[in-house]
């Protein structure tokens, strides 16, 4: 029996259809704008032990007295340029200098203090209570070379004050780190602190050479002694200001990993001749085109697969509308959100590996055909990726049999830190941060570049980098580049920021969540 199909039935089976079309959008609507108002992942703890003993302020002689130390430092120029070259009077005089400005430090029967690989600091401050697992603070006294004929606005090993700020190769990155944890220290030994928690201070010098001699060799001593830390903290992330569209308010994003790093050198011979009488393809124009590869097919995002996708769900209550909707539901708007990052350089940095082609050379004679060509390649590895991993995208991308791939060096991104509200060492932190900034919001995230913590892993599975200047529109340019400041003030908040985290980490355990 022929079952008849009506006009009026199908506009009923539509009407039906489109009723049920138009509920899933109301509900999906009523769902997003419910978690808009809702979601909130970015919890605070309860009731802290009290463990600060001395309250963390400067008077006006302390807040002259640590301005022109920092600035004497600055103007020390602990120049690294290469793995094989480094101003090592510069690091004797820097060793003087501390000395001199830290004596309740170096003179202290409490503070046992080291130098290893010939320049770089170890210094260790005993608790009273050797049941408690040590922490240590890190940062590098090495700095990258500055020319003042770039265009700087003050010379760039001066230290000069311009409108409230300090001028200076390494004012960022990072002596007000070095500076700040020693003059915190001095404080309060000054004033009587022994700590309740021991406590480990490493200040590489070779950083920004990969701390082969420095940060190695101190991680070597301490495994040597059996040293197990519950966390590092070093250099790596700010706080952004004004940084973040939509995003109201201050943020801390506090670094839980690293990019892993590859540096990769492609390679072409051809045979040699006259510029009169070119072959078809030249050496040249190949390795370009495997370049030109490169740069156009990019490395796949990863939006989702790494720690990135947790910035945006901490900071999701603290964006204004209509980011919010966006940050509180990514389980819809991921790939709209991945989208946007990935369309500036800064931001693309979190989504996927990234591909920055830094030496490209040939040639000897503008009328010689060269014989070879070479170029290099510095790859950062997105934390969901493995070197090995990217090595094989590199081979399949360039695919020309001409081309030779040479792995030069490189690592696998680092682990990813606990930022769980158990974790001792993110949640000490992070209410450091709220105690010297209350109005900041505090988040994980990603560290696109690399430090000296990279060698810590083996001491402690709870690594994090963050150091509390504060980086406002434009001051990215500002790190390894041109016109490299801080503020008087940012840097008095920084001393104070580490004064107070080694009173805090004193505290035997965390409270639990907040009711």
């Amino acid at each position: 029996m022929k079952t008849k199909i009506t006009k009026k039935t199908i506009l009923k089976f539509s009407g039906i259809l489109l009723l049920i079309l138009v509920l899933s959008v109301l509900i999906l609507f009523a769902v997003v704008i419910g978690r808009t108002f809702t979601f909130k992942v970015n919890t605070e703890l309860g009731q802290w032990e009290n463990a600060t003993t001395i309250y963390p302020s400067l008077s006006p002689e302390q807040k002259k007295l640590l301005l022109e130390n920092f600035k004497v430092s600055v103007q020390i120029p602990t120049v690294s340029f290469s793995e094989s070259e480094q101003n090592t009077s510069a690091l004797q005089e820097f060793d003087l200098l501390l000395r001199r400005v830290f004596p309740k430090i170096f003179s202290s029967s409490l503070v046992q203090h080291e130098m290893v690989g010939n320049y770089s600091h170890l210094f260790t401050v005993p608790g009273s209570d050797p049941d408690l697992e040590p922490y240590m603070l890190l940062a590098h006294i090495d700095v990258v070379p500055a020319d003042e004929a770039d265009g700087w606005d003050a010379p760039p090993f001066s230290a000069q004050e311009i409108n409230g700020f300090i001028y200076g190769r390494g004012t960022i990155d990072n002596k007000q780190s070095v500076m700040g944890i020693l003059q915190a220290l001095e404080y309060l030994l000054e004033r009587g602190y022994t700590p309740r928690r021991t406590f480990y201070i490493g200040l590489g010098h070779d950083e920004e050479i990969n701390g082969q001699q420095g940060a190695v060799n101190i991680v070597k001593l301490l495994k040597s002694r059996g040293v197990k830390l519950l966390y590092v903290l070093d250099e790596g992330l700010t706080i952004m200001d004004g940084v973040v569209d939509g995003l109201i308010g201050p943020g801390a994003l506090i670094g839980i990993s690293e990019k892993g790093q590859a540096t990769v050198k492609l390679s072409v011979s051809t045979p040699p001749g006259h510029s009169s009488m070119p072959p078809r393809e030249s050496g040249i124009g190949i390795l370009a085109s495997a370049v030109a590869r490169l740069e156009k097919n990019r490395m796949p995002n990863r939006f989702g697969h790494g720690p990135e996708r947790a910035t945006f769900e901490h900071l999701a209550h603290k964006f204004g509308w209509p980011y919010r909707m966006v940050m509180s539901n990514l389980w819809l708007f991921s790939s709209l959100l991945s989208s946007v990052l990935e369309g500036q350089p800064d931001t693309n940095a979190f989504v996927r590996t990234t591909t920055a082609v830094t030496m490209f050379n040939s040639g000897v004679k503008i009328n010689v055909m060269p014989a070879y060509a070479e170029a290099f390649v510095d790859f950062r590895i997105h934390s969901s990726q493995t070197l090995q991993e990217v090595l094989k995208l590199i081979e399949s991308t360039i695919s020309d049999e001409r081309v030779k791939v040479d792995f030069v060096s490189g690592f696998d991104p680092l682990p990813i830190s606990s930022y769980d509200d158990d974790t001792f060492g993110f949640q000490i932190i992070k209410k450091t941060v709220h105690d010297i900034f209350p109005e900041v919001t505090v988040s994980p995230s990603i560290c696109v570049g690399n430090t000296d913590s990279r060698h810590y892993t083996e001491l402690s599975p709870d690594i994090y980098r963050f150091a509390p200047s504060w980086y406002k529109p434009g001051d990215s340019a500002r790190f390894h580049g041109v016109n490299e400041r801080i503020s008087i003030q940012n840097y008095e908040e920084i001393v104070l920021f580490y004064f107070q985290l080694m009173q805090n980490s004193d505290i035997r355990k965390l409270p639990g969540p907040r009711t």
